[in-house]
């Protein structure tokens, strides 16, 4: 945790109150900013001007089938409470994505993902609002431009529109996604049987090992993406460094960001009142009272080592600001 003030607060609970709040910033022409669990987000400065804190709740099917749920989902929603919503009800899709913090209209925002799952994958369409004009439009899946931990809404229309709900299609019929290999290993080391509710326990344990409870340590989670990187260049690594840790994406390759901060030797390190987590390289922890710029100034000397040593620029997974 870090200490940040805002010069002024709103929570939005429905979508009166959204037109009510476009109408406020249109009439005082006052900056703003979207805050939903605030679990992705390192703030190093004072706000000037308006958070919105986005509260809007609901989950409820919409259509179904035989096959699949069409489901509607406020985007103020904790992420996780809806993923144990859909385990409860035998609704395949998202439970590689349980224990994800944060709030359900942030998903499409960064196209969370885990375990071979990413929110594209389920994702039909979303309503948002724009703030400058108050018109509410539909986002469908392609205009999203989803990539890796990426969406327009990270880039092009950062801030322009405020989401108000999303819809996803999930499975009916059993559909376990098993591609990480540790994954597939606690399954076949445990013997236990392919269901939703195990697969979903599983993933939980599993994190659970590997991430500190954002509860008791300070921590945004995964801060630096997975570089991903063209064949070429990864044949020159894994010359120079045969032990490289990597994924097979696609036609490019996938490096893993906490084995490159591992071989830096940040794993564990401290400095001052934040640092790098023992368990898992990925995670910057604040220790107490670390403010925003400390974190920021450590997250750039990992970068700087990864540069010199790898020739790979790292990218934030958490926003900043």
């Amino acid at each position: 945790m870090v200490n940040c003030f805002a010069e002024q607060f709103i929570s939005v609970k429905n979508q009166q109150d959204i037109i009510d709040t476009i109408r406020i910033l249109n009439k005082n022409k006052k900056k703003h900013f979207i805050l939903g669990g605030g679990s992705n987000i390192l703030f190093t400065k004072d706000i000037s001007g308006v958070i919105i804190h986005n509260k809007i709740e609901g989950i409820k099917i919409i259509k179904e089938d035989k096959l699949t749920a069409t489901i509607n989902i406020g985007s103020g929603v904790i992420w996780n409470d809806f993923v144990k919503w859909t385990i409860e009800r035998k609704l395949w899709g998202v439970e590689n994505l349980i224990l994800i913090p944060g709030t359900v209209g942030a998903a499409p925002i960064q196209n969370i993902g885990a375990y071979g799952v990413e929110i594209k994958d389920v994702f039909k369409n979303l309503k948002a609002f724009n703030l400058k004009t108050g018109e509410k439009k539909i986002f469908s899946k392609k205009e999203c431009l989803f990539g890796y931990r990426d969406s327009i809404f990270k880039n092009k229309l950062k801030n322009k529109f405020f989401i108000c709900e999303i819809e996803v299609t999930l499975q009916k019929k059993d559909n376990p996604i098993l591609t990480y290999e540790n994954l597939k290993f606690e399954f076949k080391n445990k013997k236990k049987a392919l269901t939703i509710k195990n697969i979903s326990d599983v993933i939980s344990e599993i994190r659970k090992r590997k991430l500190p409870n954002p509860n008791k340590l300070g921590n945004c989670g995964s801060f630096f993406k997975n570089p991903v990187i063209n064949k070429e260049e990864f044949l020159v690594l894994k010359e120079k460094f045969p032990e490289i840790k990597y994924f097979k994406k696609n036609e490019k390759i996938k490096l893993s960001a906490g084995w490159l901060i591992e071989q830096c030797g940040w794993k564990g390190k401290k400095i001052n009142s934040c640092g790098v987590y023992e368990k898992q390289a990925l995670v910057l922890v604040n220790f107490g009272g670390a403010s925003g710029l400390e974190i920021k100034s450590l997250a750039q000397k990992i970068k700087k080592d990864i540069l010199n040593k790898f020739n790979i620029k790292l990218e934030e997974e958490v926003q900043i600001i």
